[in-house]
């Protein structure tokens, strides 16, 4: 996994066996069920955060079809951008903080496989936006990761199913 970060930016790459188009169907699903955006363990906690200082949280499910569409809530985020001609889909955290926080995700082909990128942005507003930002440096690098270690292990599942168990009889 490639990582990077900047001030205001954490992003993750990696490069998975997956084809483009079956990488997108998972990074852009709007099935109902679990999906990556919203039960990453960090979001999960980011919503309960935000619940306890007054903030909605974790509040929608994904409308139970095959793919997001600009102006779908899901989780907390807001879905700006469901590009799905070139693979990119742009989040905004509905969420209390002293800036806009976004989630970008992408996915292009590289060879006979695929890379996802995701990029966690915060845009700080005003003099607590930018004692945030840099509090929230470590935090976003560690939400960064564990997203894409959860999408990951989605993907993997999905390509490599356990194979069903087996009665042995004595």
């Amino acid at each position: 996994m490639d990582r990077s970060s900047t001030l205001t930016t954490s992003s993750r790459s990696a490069v998975v066996a997956s084809s483009p188009a079956a990488a997108w169907d998972l990074v852009a699903s709007g099935a109902s069920g679990p999906q990556w955006y919203v039960d990453a363990a960090p979001f999960v906690v980011r919503g309960a955060l935000d619940r306890l200082v007054g903030g909605a949280g974790r509040r929608h499910r994904p409308p139970g079809r095959p793919r997001l569409a600009a102006g779908d809530r899901v989780g907390f985020w807001y879905v700006v951008e469901a590009d799905h001609r070139n693979r990119r889909l742009l989040l905004e955290a509905e969420v209390r903080a002293p800036g806009r926080v976004t989630l970008d995700a992408s996915v292009a082909p590289l060879d006979d496989t695929t890379v996802i990128s995701l990029t966690i942005a915060i845009a700080p507003r005003g003099i607590l936006g930018a004692t945030y930002l840099i509090a929230d440096l470590p935090a976003r690098g560690a939400v960064a990761e564990l997203a894409m270690l959860h999408l990951l292990t989605i993907i993997r599942r999905r390509d490599n199913p356990w194979p069903a168990a087996s009665v042995v009889e004595a």
